[in-house]
Formats: structure tokens, C-alpha cells, sequence
């Protein structure tokens, strides 16, 4: 039996004829990858947020 190496899925095909149809799609999801993604991180206040936080103990259920 010989593996068909040129399968696409339904879901696949159904996307690929609705991008070709609605070429808009494309450019609005690039549009809002860049306002949620592609942004610039506030890397101090990421370190503060890790100094900040308690210490867990290994065993949170076991009484001391």
C-alpha cells in the first residue's frame, strides 16, 4: 500500500480557498498579530514581578 504524501486535510483546503477568496483575512491578521504579539517586553518589570513572589513550600498540603 503505497502512502499518499500529498494529503491535505479538509480543513486545511476549506482555509486555503477562504484566504484565496477573502485576501483581506490576511492582512487583518497581520495587522492584529502586531497589536497582541510583536510588542516590545518590560523586562524590569518582569524581574520585579519574579523577586516579588513567596516561596512555595515543596509540600503546600503538609503541615510542619
Amino acid at each position: 500500500m503505497a502512502i499518499d504524501r500529498e494529503y491535505v486535510s479538509e480543513f486545511t483546503q476549506f482555509m486555503r480557498g477562504y484566504l484565496e477568496q477573502n485576501p483581506e483575512v490576511k492582512k487583518s491578521q497581520l495587522e492584529n498579530r502586531a497589536t497582541w504579539w510583536d510588542r516590545e517586553l518590560d523586562r524590569e518589570l518582569y524581574r520585579r514581578f519574579d523577586e516579588s513572589r513567596v516561596k512555595q513550600k515543596p509540600y503546600v498540603y503538609q503541615p510542619d
